[in-house]
């Protein structure tokens, strides 16, 4: 894992972005990450045997790797390698995906009609995914393993998703507000939205987050985020 700073080329713009200065106070950093490492380690006993039945899930219905790991662009460009439960097929191509993606973050899904308002940002077909996979997205647990981003320190419970490195290379100049803090596992455009939402929908979501962000804003979005999963209403 590298952890040095990524630099992209914004294409709706001929300015580059060659580095962040925005950094968390260090007491309000170390007030937020023991809140949500003590809130992991509180999640052990339920959380754990949960990512070791799913574990063997994955492994029976599609072999190795158990996994799926990825470089993604985190709080003020740093590179970090997140972690999934691999919900797609093994001979899955992602070349497609970057396409796809790239024109979503333009809004080009958007103006050319492309997409429903309940699969917006889902450039794979269902058959693509594995069979656990669809459960897994259906209830969000594909997301369980980045608990060990968060004790890492690399991400957070609540923040913007973090997007990989070609995805950020679409952005326009205001998206990269929404890397002035730590990647969350769930985040607001999350719970208002999920997959519904165009591309810069979520990003006003993620910069209202960050500009009013607290710890009780973040409880209310902890608490969204499982009622909704309890209810059925996962990423999908």
């Amino acid at each position: 894992m590298s952890s040095q700073t990524y630099v992209p080329r914004l294409s709706s713009s001929s300015r580059r972005w060659t580095r962040f200065s925005f950094e968390y106070s260090g007491l309000r950093w170390r007030i937020r990450h023991l809140f949500d490492v003590t809130i992991c380690i509180l999640s052990f006993p339920i959380v754990l045997p949960i990512m070791a039945l799913i574990a063997l899930a994955i492994y029976v219905d599609s072999g190795r790797p158990v996994l799926f790991v990825q470089d993604r662009i985190g709080r003020g460009g740093k590179r970090f390698s997140m972690f999934k439960f691999r919900s797609l097929r093994k001979d899955h191509s992602s070349a497609s995906d970057r396409a796809y993606m790239k024109a979503y973050i333009n809004g080009e899904l958007e103006r050319k009609g492309n997409g429903t308002k309940q699969d917006l940002h889902k450039p794979f077909e269902q058959t693509h995914v594995t069979r656990v996979g669809r459960i897994l997205r259906k209830t969000s647990l594909d997301e369980l393993p980045q608990i060990f981003n968060v004790l890492r320190g690399e991400m957070s419970l609540v923040g913007p998703r973090p997007n990989v490195p070609w995805e950020v290379e679409a952005y326009r100049v205001w998206h990269i507000e929404r890397l002035e803090g730590l990647p969350g596992i769930t985040g607001l455009a999350q719970v208002r939205g999920r997959s519904g939402l165009t591309w810069d929908q979520m990003a006003r979501y993620d910069i209202e987050y960050l500009r009013t962000k607290s710890l009780w804003l973040d409880i209310k979005i902890l608490w969204w985020t499982v009622a909704s999963i309890l209810h059925g209403r996962g990423a999908g």
